[in-house]
């Protein structure tokens, strides 16, 4: 709870940050950098001291870009100015941070390309406090940041259809958006008994997340919440750990953290393409700077106003950076974009999409 107390070893919001911190560095396999991010947020006009914890799995590679993976750790009961009562949070939101150590436990046993943040926000409940003061800080540090996952209420109960809610904003053709159709599409590949149901929309009416945070600020984010939320078990003492249904939970990682490798374990996403129609109809010339890591690539064309990808079409290494791609529908118009291919055959992120038009 977020008002609770801060001075005891087993109870209260203090307990919870040390524990949340001892836990990433007993997890991190000797690689996660480990620290408190401190802020403080005024709530009906008294300043009250907070902490993030951000534990960082540095990349080897060159490439800037970062992801992170989020979940607020407070909870709160009915009243969101109780500090004393009894506030659980199991499901709202314990099962997000659990599924942030659980990744953080499997993505530190080795090295990967890319920068991946995991941060467990503080003060939620109260308006995204937590999340506000990570964004502006590190925006102000120059951070790149290409995706932003964020888990809040994913605990699921047993009986409840096994998909996941998966927040962001259209149109379509957005990196919010493009991002969603990314993480279906590695979730299909890696788990496909557990689909991502995408949501035309910021957040379940009426209710926010420290996602919004980021995607205020440009970046592309998204929030996964369980197939069928349970309104009588939040924000009150009935958000309790044997309602959570621990095999749901165990696929939410495993989406997350599937996606999560997928963008981290590949080259990044090519910047500079251009797409041009060619004198036949339905073929196109595609150039681009390749990567030299990276053994081919994917091309998407996807049917503008489809929430899917259509079929991909392969480019190997030896023809990157130039290639012609035919056969396509001239009345159709397409949404295109490319991914890289790892060593792996892990795909990663997606370039901006590049509207042609018949």
């Amino acid at each position: 709870n977020t008002f609770s107390v801060t001075d005891q070893a087993s109870v209260g919001i203090g307990a919870a940050r040390q524990w949340i911190f001892d836990e990433f560095v007993r997890v991190g396999n000797g690689r996660l950098q480990v620290q408190f991010d401190d802020f403080s947020f005024t709530y009906n006009g008294v300043a009250y001291p907070q902490q993030n914890i951000v534990a960082t799995l540095p990349g080897s590679g060159t490439y800037p870009g970062v992801v992170v993976v989020m979940a607020h750790y407070d909870s709160r009961t009915v009243d969101p100015d109780n500090g004393s009562s009894a506030a659980p949070g199991a499901n709202d939101n314990a099962s997000g941070v659990a599924l942030l150590l659980e990744m953080a436990r499997l993505l530190s046993a080795r090295t990967w390309n890319q920068t991946v943040v995991f941060v467990a926000f503080a003060a939620e409940e109260q308006g995204t406090h937590g999340s506000r003061h990570f964004v502006a800080d590190r925006l102000l540090d120059g951070w790149v940041v290409d995706a932003a996952l964020n888990s809040d209420i994913v605990g699921g109960r047993v009986g409840i259809p096994q998909s996941i809610r998966v927040f962001t904003p259209g149109p379509d053709t957005t990196r919010p958006r493009q991002l969603a159709r990314y993480l279906g599409y590695i979730g299909s590949l890696y788990v496909p008994a557990f689909s991502a149901d995408l949501q035309d929309a910021v957040d379940r009416e009426g209710r926010y997340s420290d996602h919004i945070r980021f995607l205020d600020a440009g970046i592309p984010a998204l929030r996964l919440t369980e197939s069928v939320e349970d309104l009588d078990s939040q924000h009150n003492a009935f958000d309790t750990p044997e309602k959570v249904d621990f095999s749901y939970l165990r696929q939410v990682v495993q989406l997350n953290l599937v996606t999560v490798a997928n963008i981290i374990g590949t080259p990044p996403a090519p910047t500079t393409l251009t797409v041009a129609p060619m004198a036949d109809a339905g073929a196109y010339l595609l150039t681009w700077s390749p990567n030299l890591t990276a053994v081919g690539y994917v091309m998407s064309f996807r049917p503008l106003g489809s929430a899917t990808y259509a079929p991909f079409r392969f480019v190997s290494s030896s023809q990157a950076g130039n290639v012609a791609l035919t056969g396509f529908d001239p009345a159709v118009t397409y949404a295109v974009s490319m991914a890289a291919v790892g060593l792996n055959g892990r795909i990663g992120l997606f370039s901006p999409e590049i509207i042609v038009s018949p």
